[in-house]
Formats: C-alpha cells, structure tokens, sequence
C-alpha cells in the first residue's frame, strides 16, 4: 500500500473534493488529517483504472456513465472488515432473552424482521442467528433475518461463509465446534445456519437501498458510525426513523452515541444493553 501512496499523490485541493463527494455518497468522512490513508485505501484502484492523478479519477466517480459500478469498487476500497462472532454480546443476549419474547408477546405468531444494517463479512448476523437457534426461537416464532453491507466483496465473504480463526476469538469454543466444520480453507459455517440469513448489498445512506429493510422494528448497525460524519449520522439515523414502527429498535456500538444526532429515539438500559428506542 506504500508504494501506491508514493508513486500517486492525493493534493491537498483534490483530497477536499474528492473526500467530500466520498461523504455525500457513503456517508464515510475522512478529515483532513486521513489524507495519506483516503490515498493508500485508493491508489490501487485509481491506477487499476489507468489514471495517473486522483482528479481524473475524481471525474469519473462524479461524471462518467460507469460511475454506479465504480462506486461498488469504492466501497470494497474503503470498507473496514473488522468483526468478529459474539461481539458486544450484551445486544444480542438482549435481543434473544428480552425483545424476541415481548415481540411473541405482543403480536402472536406475526413475522419478526430483524436486520444487520452494516454486516460487513458477516459474523454479527450468523452470531444473531446462532444465539437465536440456541434459543429454539426459530422453532417457536417465524423470524426473518436481514444482513446488508454497502461492500460487496464483504457480502460475497458473508454468502460464501468460511471463516479464518481470527473471526473465533470471543465465539465460545463450544459453539463453534456446535455449528462450523474445520475444513483446509478454513471453518465453513453450517448450511442450516447460513441459510437463516438473506443476504443483501445496500448502502445505508441511499435511501431507495434500504426502503424495506429499515422497516425491520430490531435493526442492529454497529461501529459503522464511527466513521461517519455528525451530519451522515442524523441523515442515516433519520432515515431509519422514518421507517421504522415505534417502538422500534436501533442497536449500535458501544463506542457510539447518538444522543447529540436525533430526538427520534430515546436511549433505555434493556437487559445488560444499552438500545436507541424510537418514541
């Protein structure tokens, strides 16, 4: 990656339109002290492209007819895979013990949607499924089970779902022999399981991507934020608001707030967790 960043220069001028219409369509924002990184992230691509300045390849991105499908190389470019199964588990036991039964409680044998907004390679919505099945909820209430991410290199990892051992190292060893099989390439997840989750690509700040998604009334979209600007997040988190049915509710990092971005949701203590419940 150095290489790149020293053979293509991002100038200062284009960096600032570059990085700006970067933010208006993924909603990712690097400030200007992540200039060096937004080159190294890029470089690959803008030379893959037969571009020797970041203003042409500017241009492209903007301007050109094959913009749509330059944009999904972007997002691989710029998407930041780190996940693990079991993470921030508290969200998740809060979810299977506390929400799913209120949701039986309330509505019966009505569908239930849940939706992994920002899965990345997919480990948190196989960690939503298996404590689901570990539950028997699957058996007992009909689920529907969402993943998207806005990179569809990460979601073809996801559909593919085979696992290096760096995606374990929270996962109960247990659970892991329970529901992943050792294989040459690595630990394939088992089909019963895989299959619980519908696959999707879908940025979460295009509005049209995410129509039916964001009525799912559990959305799970955590550590996405952190690389996003206040104005992204109010825009995302609203358009999330106006679709969901309160209550609706909206898990996201441990590390993130939206106290300081919507009066749509309220912030509540549920089971161990904290979740932004739509009033």
């Amino acid at each position: 990656m150095q290489f790149y960043a020293d053979s293509l220069s991002l100038p200062p001028g284009t960096f600032v339109i570059l990085r700006d219409l970067i933010h208006e369509r993924t909603g990712l924002f690097y400030e200007d002290s992540k200039r060096d990184i937004l080159a190294n992230k890029l470089s690959p691509r803008v030379i893959e492209r037969g571009f020797d300045s970041f203003l042409d390849y500017y241009y492209l991105l903007k301007y050109d007819d094959t913009a749509a499908n330059e944009w999904n190389e972007v997002m691989d470019a710029l998407s930041v895979p780190e996940t693990f199964f079991w993470r921030e588990i508290d969200a998740v036991h809060a979810l299977v013990n506390l929400l799913v039964p209120q949701w039986q409680a309330t509505y019966g044998h009505t569908p239930l949607r849940i939706w992994s907004a920002a899965c990345a390679t997919g480990e948190e919505p196989l960690t939503i499924a298996l404590a689901l099945e570990e539950a028997g909820w699957f058996e007992r209430l009909p689920i529907e089970l969402y993943a998207s991410d806005a990179s569809p290199a990460a979601i073809a990892v996801a559909r593919r779902g085979l696992y290096r051992k760096r995606s374990f190292r929270t996962l109960p060893h247990t659970l892991q022999a329970k529901y992943f099989t050792e294989t040459a390439a690595g630990w394939q997840v088992a089909p019963e399981l895989h299959a619980r989750v519908h696959w999707a690509t879908a940025n979460i700040t295009v509005p049209a991507g995410i129509a039916t998604l964001a009525t799912a009334p559990i959305i799970f979209c955590r550590n996405v934020f952190l690389y996003f600007s206040p104005q992204a997040i109010q825009r995302t988190v609203h358009l999330f608001g106006e679709r969901m049915a309160a209550p609706g509710y909206l898990f996201i990092g441990v590390a993130e707030s939206l106290l300081r971005h919507t009066n749509m949701f309220e912030l509540r203590e549920l089971g161990g967790a904290f979740v932004y419940v739509k009033r």
